[in-house]
């Protein structure tokens, strides 16, 4: 199914008893009307078509085995470009090698493409604890190699052709993870993203230790935020909380105008009086499966400097407006059923709505990419897939289109294909990040197929 036809589900789903986000003032009202019908998603991709995955010799494997197809724009096709077990964030550098890293591992790989050859793979940098986000960075004639760990931000300096990494500058130390006492070893969410303005200014994305918990709110540091620090990791402070997994940090091309997109909370309470299964009771504060599926929807969302988004007290609601565009939040029955921790109402609206328990992880904008026109105008994001829904969805690639004004619009899908049976909950991929390399492509990372694909024009 295409990803604005998902949406639209989430939009009316109410209607004819099929589960959706609910709505209103989440203070144990009745459930209000339906949202009007979503507005027709804006061009972007534009048709998608199903075309074979082209697999290089050498480069079937596992997951990736002959037959494999994917549903891709026309004109374009798509190829393994690398096979890196368990890869995630990636970054391109200068002269196009392209950098992955690998948490479980500890490590980030270097590949140099090779006209008509696989690329050279080198290890650039090992003994990491769980490297995730990766951003290059150059100050007057200096560039480096950012790394987010789960501990620290270290930075590395780099020089077009450099195949290891040298001695790492630890800029910021002591983030939290589960060597904090408070948390007994468990920490939910310890991977880190990072992002570096063009003032500039460093970000980093704290997530969160659990699932929904306020003590992460009244944390020092907050948990569920993202911080700003100079580039040499100085001058840390908080920049925006109520960000329960931030992922995916990128400053939209020409401004200082941050965007994220945030894996939502799970097991959501229905927050209105009514009878949402058919049984005849009150459903209120019940956690129901088919509840949840729907609920609460996913972000991408612009953060500004002093912005709450409403996590672990109030969830995005889709049903409040006609579409998924600039959502209101809701109370969360479970945390804030009376308004108390936050006034829901007065918090910042979710600038894009994607499908709930899709996981969102890597983003790029493409405006100053190389990649067709058709596509320049717009951001593009990894789904990664539910792992506590009914049947798959997510598992895919969308495009956020932006308009001339720099306002996003809905997503539309751009790749998909991963999912082989989603009641069955079957599949064969696991998109995480996905950016733009100089040669006009879309590199889009797997960590369940271990392979790096390359959406190219034909």
């Amino acid at each position: 199914m295409r990803l604005e036809g998902v949406v639209l589900l989430m939009a009316v789903a109410l209607i004819g008893g099929v589960p959706a986000c609910g709505g209103g003032g989440g203070s144990g009202s009745s459930p209000p009307p339906a949202a009007p019908s979503m507005p027709s998603a804006p061009s972007g991709p534009g048709t998608l078509v199903s075309t074979a995955l082209e697999i290089p010799a050498g480069m079937d494997g596992g997951e990736i085995v002959a037959g494999r197809t994917l549903q891709i724009p026309s004109g374009f096709g798509i190829r393994v470009f690398d096979r890196v077990s368990e890869a995630r964030f990636t970054a391109v550098a200068p002269n196009g090698d392209v950098f992955v890293s690998q948490p479980g591992q500890g490590t980030v790989m270097l590949l140099r493409p090779r006209s008509g050859q696989s690329p050279q793979h080198f290890t650039f940098l090992s003994g990491l604890t769980l490297p995730h986000d990766l951003v290059f960075h150059t100050e007057g004639a200096q560039t480096w190699l950012y790394v987010a760990e789960s501990r620290r931000v270290t930075r590395y300096a780099y020089s077009t052709g450099q195949t290891a990494g040298g001695t790492a500058e630890v800029l910021i130390d002591g983030l939290p993870n589960a060597s904090l006492p408070e948390l007994h070893g468990a920490y939910g969410h310890p991977l880190k993203n990072i992002a570096i303005s063009s003032e500039p200014k460093l970000f980093v994305a704290i997530a969160s230790s659990c699932n929904v918990c306020a003590s992460d709110a009244a944390a020092d540091p907050v948990r569920g935020s993202i911080y700003v620090y100079d580039t040499d990791g100085r001058n840390g402070r908080l920049f925006a909380r109520g960000l329960r997994n931030a992922e995916g940090l990128r400053f939209l091309p020409g401004t200082n105008r941050l965007f994220a997109v945030v894996n939502q909370r799970d097991d959501i309470a229905y927050p209105y009086h009514g009878d949402f299964d058919g049984d005849g009771k009150d459903d209120y504060g019940r956690v129901m499966q088919a509840f949840v599926d729907g609920n609460p929807p996913e972000m991408f969302t612009a953060v500004r400097d002093g912005g709450d988004y409403g996590w672990p007290f109030c969830n995005a609601n889709p049903r409040a407006v006609a579409g998924t565009l600039d959502l209101p939040l809701e109370r969360d029955v479970q945390t804030n059923a009376d308004g108390s921790q936050r006034d829901c109402a007065a918090l910042d609206k979710v600038s894009v709505a994607l499908p709930p328990h899709s996981a969102p992880l890597g983003m790029s904008f493409l405006q100053d990419s190389n990649v067709p026109a058709s596509l320049r105008n717009g951001a593009v994001v990894g789904l990664h897939g539910c792992w506590d829904c009914s049947r798959f969805i997510g598992h895919e690639v969308v495009f956020v289109p932006f308009d001339a004004q720099g306002t996003p619009g809905a997503a539309q899908t751009l790749v998909t294909g991963f999912i082989l049976d989603p009641v069955a909950k079957t599949r064969w991929g696991r998109p995480v990040d996905v950016v733009p390399h100089p040669d006009g492509s879309l590199l889009i990372s797997d960590d369940y197929a271990g392979a790096i694909y390359a959406l190219y024009p034909k």
